[in-house]
């Protein structure tokens, strides 16, 4: 399996949710690249779903991305909008679907409460220190967040700084960000 698929959506786009105190904010960037072109600069790949009390990010194939969106919110209305829940029963049936398993996204998504990263490999991970990142310059904003989280309060604040840093250093990534918050 190349690393491409085995990491889908590791060279894409950027996404990093960062949750302090009792508010947690969500930012992406708004690049779509095919190989090393530049498609489109304005995407929105963060959103609210389950009636807007939660927020979702993803990295990856954008067409995968809505599939497995829809899925989630099928799982939320099913579990009464546990979130945990229905992030493990997604993973499940990403892991054992035939069709779910092709798939090439990766989710990161959070409510009031909780913030998980979900992958096709099955995996549903609660982060460490509040904060998420993926796609191509998620380790350059989770470290940018990490850097600033102990000297800033607020949350969006945190995303937006570390999405600009890793948007300087990332060629997949740009600064034309979409943001939601709760809290």
């Amino acid at each position: 399996m190349s690393e491409e698929r085995a990491f889908p959506g590791w060279r894409g786009t950027t996404i990093i949710c960062v949750r302090k105190g009792k508010a947690v904010a969500m930012a992406g960037d708004g690049q779509v690249s095919i190989g090393n072109t530049v498609v489109k600069s304005s995407a929105r790949k963060v959103r609210r779903i389950g009636g807007g009390k939660v927020i979702a990010g993803f990295a990856g194939a954008t067409a995968d991305a809505f599939a497995l969106f829809e899925r989630l919110e099928g799982k939320l209305e099913a579990h009464s909008g546990q979130l945990a829940r229905a992030c493990v029963e997604l993973a499940k049936d990403w892991r054992t679907d035939r069709y779910l398993r092709r798939l090439e996204a990766m989710l990161i998504v959070a409510d009031a409460n909780e913030t998980f990263l979900i992958t096709g490999a099955g995996d549903v991970l609660e982060p460490e220190h509040g904060i998420a990142a993926i796609g191509s310059g998620g380790n350059f904003a989770l470290s940018a967040a990490r850097a600033i989280l102990s000297y800033e309060e607020d949350p969006e604040v945190i995303a937006r700084k570390a999405m600009e840093i890793a948007a300087e250093i990332c060629v997949f990534s740009n600064g034309n960000l979409t943001v939601e918050r709760l809290g």
